[in-house]
């Protein structure tokens, strides 16, 4: 009898293993789709913008402009102040997230790029990944827990689509929720919303991100200098993240009208561009961190300048994201300091990229 119950028991607990693995697996390959064309659309928007601002300059005088547009998107959409935490706190407190902040993060990400703000995408990737993921478990009627998994499925699959890299999304819409926390229950979920994205951007045409490194003979010598590189890596993170949250601070403290503000960091950026001579800093900035990487090519303030765009940028409310200007600061600084280390500055480029985005 008791090997009976004990078969029961034992039987009833793989059917529950298998009925919440087939939901999980049929929610994320819906999510992931859904993530992955919305994804390659953002992609190409984003791509678009960046073109018409090469091509036409001028777009540059127009920031102020983008500014005010972005703020009064946000007021008409009831989104001010909600951002990449708002979507945060849906995961650790269970807030509720608007479907507002799905169309607002796009069009002023958009108008950032076109306009020559200095952000990345991968903040608005999150935010409308985790939109996407949060109404979608509502339609599926989920429980508190398992809404805030379908929203880190969002997160992960958004986060894919647009970099190519779906074991990184994984990994990365879990740990940023909490670092030094992994919400395991997540893992299968995240995995396969993000390869199903990857899958649906690669169908449309999205290139994923990926640079060529040359890796040196490994030794004692090259991982004590890696180690050193490393190491200043951590205190420009620090710094990077200091001065991000500072500006924000301050310039919110010195102009509190948020339309004021946006306006005022336009014509900063516009002030801080003609003084560097160059659009470098503007964007995203893909372009500088390929010719870090890759041919070991980078002035010796880039990464100094860089932050302070970022910093001045997403101060006044216009929209992007920090991971990007934090691999342009991480390999910029990389491919000047370490030649300094006696490492090739290719290679020390990855390494800084590397370093300050985990910092």
């Amino acid at each position: 009898m008791l090997m009976k119950e004990s078969f029961v028991a034992w039987r009833r607990m793989v059917c529950l293993y298998l009925r919440t693995l087939a939901k999980w697996l049929a929610l994320s390959v819906i999510i992931g789709t859904v993530c992955g064309a919305a994804g390659a659309v953002f992609h190409f928007g984003i791509q678009y913008a960046a073109g018409c601002r090469a091509a036409q300059p001028w777009l540059l005088y127009l920031l102020p402009a983008a500014g005010l547009l972005t703020a009064a998107i946000y007021r008409v959409t009831k989104t001010e102040g909600k951002g990449t935490n708002q979507v945060l706190n849906v995961v650790q407190r269970g807030d509720p997230l608007p479907f507002s902040l799905l169309p607002a993060i796009f069009l002023s990400t958009t108008l950032t790029h076109l306009c020559g703000g200095s952000a990345g995408r991968e903040g608005a990737a999150l935010q409308m990944g985790g939109t996407i993921g949060y109404h979608t478990g509502r339609l599926c009627r989920l429980d508190p827990h398992d809404l805030k998994i379908a929203t880190m499925a969002g997160m992960a699959a958004f986060f894919s689509a647009l970099f190519g890299t779906p074991l990184a999304a994984a990994v990365f819409s879990i740990v940023v929720i909490s670092v030094g926390t992994m919400y395991h229950a997540a893992l299968v979920p995240c995995l396969a919303s993000a390869l199903t994205a990857y899958g649906v951007s690669l169908r449309m045409g999205v290139t994923p991100t990926r640079f060529t490194v040359v890796m040196p003979a490994l030794d004692a010598v090259l991982l004590l200098r890696v180690s050193l590189l490393a190491a200043l890596c951590a205190l420009l993170s620090v710094l990077f993240c200091e001065v991000i949250h500072l500006t924000e601070h301050h310039l919110a403290r010195w102009i509190k009208n948020p339309f004021l503000r946006a306006a005022a960091g336009g014509i900063v950026i516009i002030l801080l561009t003609l003084l560097a001579g160059t659009t470098d800093y503007n964007g995203a900035g893909m372009d500088v961190i390929a010719a870090a990487v890759e041919q070991g090519a980078a002035k010796p303030a880039a990464f100094l300048l860089k932050l302070l765009f970022t910093a001045v940028t997403l101060a006044a409310g216009l929209k992007g994201g920090e991971v990007v200007p934090s691999f342009f600061v991480g390999a910029t600084f990389g491919c000047v300091a370490g030649p300094l280390l006696g490492i090739d500055a290719g290679f020390a480029a990855a390494i800084g990229l590397i370093g300050v985005f985990c910092g």
